[in-house]
């Protein structure tokens, strides 16, 4: 054995080391080694195990590696291979494993794969194949892991894929048609993965009691009919995402027993009606992530269930993601979600991520305070319904929630002075409401623009206006509106100076040419005395203004 793997060795994979007569085992992974795959490597007749992947190898597979027939594994993932999946491969039928993603592979998958009956695991994701998915792909009778995802094929899905009752992982993109009922009576299955098809037709309806099935991904697809219930048989599901598809019916609540499910996904269907509580002591104690959003659910938000998504009451930073993991190869799931007013392809369904979507809906009353409870949240989005009352000031518990969208409803109100503590909140949308009063201020809401306001026009302060209250914004307002006021003041008063000195020139004139001065003598008598008093009262006010200064 020559196990050089995860280190940084570079250069090119030397010739000499088809010399090793009697070696086994070459590991030659994670590295950052170069160049084409030596020829001699082929020669190597006792190589049982061969892992080159994570490289930056070109060139061709070498046509020697035909005479490998006790190789039983093969990786050479990720990296910079040309041609067609060589059918020499064919040749080596002790092959238990054929690791061949992201490595730019073209061409068909050989029909000839189908006589390799001791495969276990195929993988050749990520690549340029294409053409249908030949039908000898159901004589691999041992095959546990079948994943031909992020290529260009096209076709249906062989029927024939029932046959293969230990299957455990399945992976395919591009492909057309019905879902083979066979899939339900799996029990084997873990990993079902057929988003972004162009599936038609309903989903199985025979799921059967005691499947392992983990993770149900078929977003993408034009799926119609029910969920079906036979769902509640498959007691290990984590994942379940079904979204953007034609799916018609009501909210499954039935789903709620399932106590390891974390994600539901059911966006953009036309799932309808109310969502009423089943009643049950438990419903999805373990959801994490749960987006219903552009359907017409319609009615009162359903309160009895956020009491139970006990899930979200805690904020559990050890638990790890939904994945799956066997013959050395790792799945782990990913799922599109709308954050921060975007969407966002999550690759790892963390669980630190706890999401609850409900926008575009047709929801209507008042938003429930429970929510609050729900302190993991770090998205929450209920835009586009129906919504009334008042924003509960129990979401300011959400300490960690990091997008909170609440737009186009009918909210009135202040906004909760709550809400200026989440120090985690980077987005903001309450726009197209009739909220009121002063926007609360704080670290968060000083970052936020007036889009996330616009619509209300009732609400006041930064940064829809200057001010709001007794803010320390609003008391400099005041008093520049005070300085302008008193510039106006001197002005209009200036200008009377102005006119009153001409018309006293002209009756002191008037007097003296008439030799009347005794009308003068007491009118000059009467300012004076106004003058004094004013005076005098002027330092009594002041007087009284020190002495209470020096009282505080």
């Amino acid at each position: 054995m020559l196990s050089l793997g995860n280190n940084s060795l570079n250069g090119s994979i030397p010739a000499s080391l088809g010399c090793l007569n009697n070696l086994s085992r070459l590991y030659l992974h994670n590295n950052q080694l170069s160049g084409s795959i030596p020829e001699e490597i082929g020669y190597l007749s006792s190589l049982t195990y061969l892992y080159l992947g994570n490289n930056s190898l070109n060139g061709s597979i070498p046509a020697s590696f035909g005479n490998l027939r006790n190789l039983k594994t093969m990786i050479l993932n990720d990296n910079n291979l040309i041609g067609e999946i060589p059918s020499f491969v064919c040749n080596l039928t002790s092959l238990e494993v054929l690791c061949m993603p992201r490595t730019n592979l073209k061409g068909k998958v050989p029909q000839c794969l189908g006589n390799i009956g001791s495969l276990q695991v195929l993988i050749m994701s990520h690549n340029n194949l294409s053409g249908e998915i030949p039908s000898s792909i159901s004589n691999l009778t041992s095959l546990k892991i079948l994943d031909l995802g992020r290529n260009n094929l096209e076709g249906a899905i062989p029927q024939c894929f029932g046959n293969i009752s230990s299957l455990q992982a399945l992976d395919m993109q591009n492909l057309e048609g019905a879902i083979p009922q066979c899939f339900g009576n799996i029990r084997s299955l873990q990993v079902f993965d057929m988003q972004n098809n162009k599936l038609s037709g309903t989903l199985p309806t025979n799921f059967s009691i005691g499947s392992s099935l983990i993770s149900l991904n078929l977003p993408g697809n034009e799926l119609e009919g029910r969920i079906p219930r036979s769902l509640s048989n498959c007691k290990k599901l984590q994942v379940i995402d079904l979204g953007d598809n034609h799916l018609n019916d009501t909210f499954p609540m039935w789903l709620g027993a399932l106590t390891e499910l974390r994600v539901l996904r059911l966006t953009s269907n036309k799932l309808h009606g109310p969502i009423r509580s089943s009643g049950a002591e438990i419903m999805f104690p373990d959801l994490r992530i749960m987006d219903l959003s552009y359907n017409a659910f319609s009615k009162d938000l359903p309160t009895s269930l956020f009491q139970h998504l006990k899930g979200m009451r805690t904020i559990d930073q050890t638990m790890k993601a939904p994945s799956y993991r066997g013959h050395g190869v790792y799945f782990q799931d990913s799922v599109v979600v709308v954050t921060k007013g975007l969407k966002l392809e999550v690759v790892k369904i963390l669980s630190l991520y706890t999401i609850i979507d409900l926008s575009n809906n047709k929801f209507e009353g008042c938003i429930p305070s429970v929510l609050g409870d729900l302190i993991a949240l770090r998205v929450l989005n209920m835009s586009h319904n129906g919504l009334k009352g008042h924003i509960p000031p129990s979401l300011g518990n959400l300490s960690v929630v990091e997008s909170l969208d609440l737009s186009f409803n009918r909210l009135s109100g202040e906004i909760p002075q709550q809400l200026a503590s989440l120090t985690s909140l980077e987005f903001l949308n309450l726009s197209h409401n009739y909220l009121q009063g002063c926007i609360p201020q704080g670290p968060q809401f000083h970052t936020f623009e007036s889009n996330s306001y616009e619509g209300n026009d009732g609400l006041r302060g930064f940064p829809v206006s200057k001010g709001c209250g007794n803010d320390p914004v609003s008391a400099l307002e005041d008093q520049e509106r005070n300085s302008e006021f008193f510039n106006d003041f001197w002005k209009a008063a200036l200008m009377g100076y102005g006119s009153g000195i001409c018309i006293g020139l002209s009756i002191i004139y008037f007097l003296i040419s008439t030799g009347n001065l005794r009308w003068l003598a007491r009118i000059i008598e009467e300012l004076e005395h106004k003058i004094i008093m004013r005076r005098r009262k002027k330092q009594r006010g002041q007087g009284n203004y020190r002495r209470r200064n020096n009282r505080f």
